[in-house]
């Protein structure tokens, strides 16, 4: 099994859980954690910007990836979305074997 976390951002609650559901009702993503609130400092546009943004993060298979981040795109605000993904080395086996199951090609 080769799974990634992906580690994503949105302006808001309401798109986080717009996007959320998204990838988890096509089986882009087993599961997608919301955490609402964070400060992010950035530069954009050359001044650094300091806003309220809102993390998810899901836990797929590396081959859903290209798809997966191509439907956040598609409905994210942003020009340039924060979208990255990171391997999971290791982990509870029957939690990996979950989201392994629970993932698939729309």
């Amino acid at each position: 099994m080769d799974l990634r976390v992906v580690y994503m951002t949105a302006g808001g609650l309401e798109e986080a859980r717009l996007i959320a559901r998204e990838l988890v009702e096509s089986r882009l993503a087993a599961c997608v954690n919301i955490i609402d609130g964070m400060n992010s400092f950035y530069w954009w546009e050359g001044k650094i910007q300091d806003d309220r943004e809102t993390v998810l993060i899901a836990k797929t298979r590396a081959a859903l990836v290209p798809s997966l981040i191509e439907k956040v795109r598609s409905l994210h605000s942003y020009t340039v979305p924060c979208i990255v993904t990171l391997p999971i080395l290791e982990g509870h086996a029957p939690f990996l074997k979950w989201v392994f199951e629970e993932t698939r090609e729309p």
